[in-house]
């Protein structure tokens, strides 16, 4: 009889699960920068602006909600990660909790999700090297990208661990040094600066310049800002110490992104009126920058900006590489992707990154269908991961709760009432793409992708049933 595998069945080490082959060189410093680093990127130092031109002040009100949900999230993930590590993450906690079908549908949705951002990135990154060096041709730079950080995941996971340290050190650093000239400046401590009050918040239109749909849009923007914390339980399967290390990042993580995210966004909109032209033309960043007097703080910028899009092309390699791994163990993928060499599975690595080099070149020859196509298919894609999240959350608790209650190191805060309202505000989001004719196509095509996985999943399992 088929059944939804025990949390004290699955205790047990295999290979299917835990993979224990898997490297073990990533230490708690590692894995609190990954935590920080994977979601301080170019969306949060360039893309921001949008969403303070479209909600005015209240974008600070959008990050704060969005970032109440993410914490939902992580924490629910981290309970689960810090009772079953495995490289597989929320793909692995799916399948125990709901089913082989829905293990299959949340990991390969995933990784098709850091492939195409393992593009996304290239090209960003190569964009930046071409102004400074426009004699190279970008897709040179793309190749460049590629082999580095290929050859850095086929390396053994402690070199991953360590380029990933100092690219989100220098982020960490670059922000922490943003916040602190901001606030200054705000209470006029700068040279040159004055206290600047509450002006911008409640003048030009008041916090709500553009009313409830303006919100809207900017709760849109921030929402997809904050992928890639999910990154951090997947590196914690490679930890000396998964359980303690899952939980300590899931921990200081959640509020120091509160800080980064929430806080730039009240200090950009304190410090520059939202409708001021250079928050869109230049970044937030780069225009408070300028404002305060920093010398060359374009340039500044520009190579913090790089240094981001390089580390998420690093972990997003690192990352489908271990997804792609875990699902093969697991018997849903080819077999040979599954293969070990050194305690890495590189031919999953050399398989993320050719699709994600594929994806680039598909944005060379057809950037209005086929890379526009892969690009809507991701577009709500971690919406589908969370709300996979919430329900394995659910039902493995319940479990634990009575078979193995002492594996429950990270709790999910007042549960089950905040993990159905994290499922309420991944519903709600999607109701609110629905109305937005920009993300509306964008919710079509995921949806659509998911219900293919999901069909190909669930057909898979039950061709197993019968054998």
């Amino acid at each position: 009889m088929n059944r939804t595998p025990s949390p004290i069945a699955d205790a047990a080490p295999s290979v299917a699960d835990s993979e224990p082959s898997l490297g073990h060189g990533l230490k708690q410093r590692h894995l609190s920068m990954i935590a920080l680093g994977g979601v301080i990127g170019a969306g949060l130092f360039v893309g921001s602006g949008a969403g303070i031109a479209a909600a005015g002040p209240s974008i600070v009100l959008a990050y704060a909600l969005s970032g109440v949900l993410v914490m939902l999230m992580m924490r629910m993930l981290g309970e689960m990660s810090a009772a079953n590590p495995a490289s597989g993450s929320f793909s692995v906690h799916a399948e125990r909790s709901i089913g082989p079908w829905a293990g299959f549908t949340a990991g390969w949705m995933f990784w098709v999700l850091l492939c195409v951002g393992v593009a996304a990135e290239a090209i960003g990154a190569a964009g930046i090297m071409a102004n400074w060096f426009p004699g190279v041709p970008s897709w040179l730079w793309v190749a460049v990208f590629m082999a580095v950080f290929c050859g850095t995941n086929l390396a053994a996971v402690k070199n991953f661990g360590e380029f990933e340290f100092w690219f989100a050190a220098l982020k960490v650093g670059a922000i922490s040094l943003f916040l602190i000239l901001g606030v200054l400046a705000i209470f006029g401590l700068l040279p040159g600066t004055h206290a600047v009050g509450t002006a911008n918040l409640t003048g030009q239109g008041g916090f709500l310049p553009k009313g409830s749909n303006g919100l809207v849009v900017g709760l849109l923007a921030s929402v997809f800002a904050y992928g890639g914390l999910e990154t951090v339980t997947i590196a914690a399967a490679e930890s000396q110490d998964p359980v303690k290390s899952v939980g300590q990042a899931v921990r200081t993580a959640m509020w120091r992104i509160a800080l980064f995210y929430i806080g730039s966004m009240l200090v950009i909109v304190t410090l520059i009126p939202w409708n001021d032209g250079s928050l869109t033309k230049h970044g937030p960043y780069v225009a408070v920058l300028d404002r305060i007097g920093v010398p060359g703080a374009g340039q500044v910028m520009n190579v913090v900006i790089l240094v981001a899009l390089l580390s998420a092309m690093n972990a997003n390699i690192y990352g489908s590489s271990r997804m792609a791994y875990s699902l093969v163990a697991r018997g849903q993928g080819p077999r040979l992707l599954g293969r070990l060499n050194g305690g890495v599975p590189r031919l999953a690595v050399l398989a993320s990154s050719g699709f994600g080099f594929l994806a680039v070149l598909f944005s060379y020859w057809w950037p209005t269908t086929v890379f526009a196509w892969l690009l809507n298919i991701v577009g709500a894609a971690v919406l589908v991961v969370w709300a996979f999240i919430a329900v394995a959350q659910l039902r493995m608790r319940r479990r634990l709760e009575r078979e193995a209650p002492q594996r429950l190191v990270v709790r999910m805060w007042a549960f089950p009432y905040l993990t159905w309202v994290a499922l309420l505000g991944i519903g709600a989001v999607l109701v609110l793409m629905a109305r937005q004719p920009d993300t509306r196509v964008q919710l079509y095509f995921t949806g659509g992708a998911t219900v293919v996985l999901a069909a190909i999943g669930y057909l898979r399992q039950l061709a197993a049933k019968r054998d």
